[in-house]
């Protein structure tokens, strides 16, 4: 890598449906690590504390492993994948089952430093 170190987090299996989760992404993708972090604490989504702590984890790994510094970190990618769906049975009249499903999704944080 030519003098930008990539450091990745991943979140799985979080009961969320991706849809929505991306919703959030697209807010704070291309963002340095500050301005993401300040977006996300006052997004009204539910989906804005699992990409925080994903966020957060990836800026911790770039630090701790890679010795960068937090304030020169940027998003590169970010993006939430299907997980496997838990499907669950909701009894109706006459004998029938309706499905429900209830989606999980991975989200992946890749942060980059500036030099």
């Amino acid at each position: 890598m030519s003098n930008t170190q990539s450091v990745k987090a991943v979140a799985k299996y979080i009961r969320m449906s991706p849809h929505k989760v991306r919703r959030v992404l697209n807010q704070i993708r291309g963002r340095s690590y500050q301005e993401a972090l300040m977006i996300l604490e006052f997004l009204p989504y539910g989906a804005g504390g699992p990409v925080w702590q994903v966020l957060y984890s990836a800026a911790a790994n770039a630090q701790n492993n890679y010795n960068l510094d937090k304030k020169k970190l940027f998003i590169d990618e970010v993006y939430a994948d299907e997980g496997p769906k838990l499907k669950r049975i909701r009894p109706r009249a006459q004998g029938r089952a309706y499905r429900i499903v209830k989606p999980t999704c991975h989200i992946t944080v890749v942060v980059k430093s500036k030099n």
